[in-house]
């Protein structure tokens, strides 16, 4: 059984790795040409080609987080099938590879799969695409990712609530151009600060050439504006550098650790995390559509066909996989619109095509 799996891993291991590396290439080739309009303009301070290279190959995690379920499915399929037409799967079964055994091994390298998807899309494609927004708006003229006016953030802290604005962030973590306004228990704005630059600290921000502005609207000598200047304040908050972030890029590039906490500080700010908690629940069950994947994939082996090419399987696999995708983001924006459960929104594209697959196992393998 050691040589059977070997003979099957390696084989779908180079399949999978072609299919990527072509859906790769192509999207590097579009996103390089879209990325053609930008180079050179006056405001583009000095984008050019070398830098529209540099983005583009530092959007490949990501590219590669949303293309591994689909080219696991597509090389597993064309293994699969060229098995069955070589009949290399009859000897196979006649070795001692049963239905059961072999959805086992199967199983056991979608688990490598799932694993390889979780490590890009929680590590790797979350650091090299915050690096391409950034490079990309440091050179674009304007800092700011999301906006003329930023990113908005709210907190609580006792009986006082504070609303944070935050043009950009820096490549180095600094805070552009940071506007923090306080509001007491009764909705009353009690304070502005800005400063041009702050740094994300352990429990606290540090804000650098501050100027505050307290409001005093309901005293004797009210109303009146006390305006301060210190060059250094040190602002106590729980906001990270990961929330912001969240509040200025993509959620679905954040990782789920990072998405937990933003979604944690929503709730106890009493703002709406529908979207978030989907995008969480999302970037839970995606790694285990590789698993999805490789079951859709196994039924292939046991067709019997000698004339017919490998072209047509493989396309009828390419519809599956894009079918499911199609699914998984309609189910994404239905459960954001009818308020469902985050979970049941996230994990039912999973469920059905799990269920699909397992019934084309059954009546393909075991039934005929």
């Amino acid at each position: 059984m050691k040589t059977i799996r070997r003979l099957i891993y390696a084989e779908v291991l180079k399949a999978v790795a072609f299919v990527t590396l072509g859906f790769l290439s192509l999207f590097f080739f579009f996103d390089f040409v879209d990325e053609l309009q930008s180079i050179g303009k006056p405001d583009s301070l000095g984008y050019g080609a070398a830098q529209a290279l540099l983005y583009v190959a530092l959007l490949i995690p990501s590219h590669l987080y949303e293309l591994l379920p689909i080219a696991v499915l597509i090389g597993t399929i064309f293994v699969m099938t060229r098995l069955a037409q070589s009949s290399e799967f009859t000897i196979l079964r006649t070795s001692g590879l049963g239905p059961w055994r072999a959805l086992r091994t199967l199983l056991l390298l979608g688990l490598g799969f799932v694993v390889l998807t979780f490590a890009i899309g929680d590590y790797i494609a979350p650091a090299s695409d915050r690096t391409a927004q950034l490079l990309k708006a440091r050179y674009q003229g304007s800092l700011s990712l999301i906006g003329n006016t930023g990113a908005w953030l709210k907190e609580r802290q006792g009986d006082s609530s504070f609303a944070v604005n935050v043009v950009s962030m820096a490549r180095n973590g600094i805070l552009k151009e940071p506007r923090i306004l306080e509001f007491d228990g009764n909705g009353f704005l009690v304070s502005q600060t800005f400063a041009p630059a702050a740094r994300v600290e352990r429990g606290h921000w540090t804000l650098v050439g501050v100027e505050r502005q307290q409001y005093n609207t309901r005293g004797p000598d009210a109303p009146r504006v006390v305006t301060t200047t210190v060059p250094v304040l040190d602002w106590p908050t729980s906001l990270s550098s990961e929330m912001v972030s969240v509040a200025l890029l993509r959620p679905d590039r954040m990782r789920t650790l990072d998405l937990f906490d933003y979604i944690r500080h929503l709730d106890a700010n009493g703002q709406t995390a529908q979207r978030y908690e989907i995008e969480f629940w999302r970037k839970v069950f995606y790694p285990l559509s590789c698993l999805v994947m490789i079951v859709l994939a196994l039924p292939f082996a046991y067709l019997h066909f000698r004339q017919s090419g490998i072209t047509t399987y493989v396309f009828g696999g390419v519809m599956i996989g894009i079918s499911f995708f199609l699914l998984n983001n309609v189910f994404g924006y239905l459960g954001n619109l009818g308020n469902w459960s985050p979970w049941i929104t996230a994990a039912a594209p999973g469920l059905i095509y799990s269920v699909m697959s397992l019934g084309a196992f059954t009546w393909l393998v075991l039934r005929r």
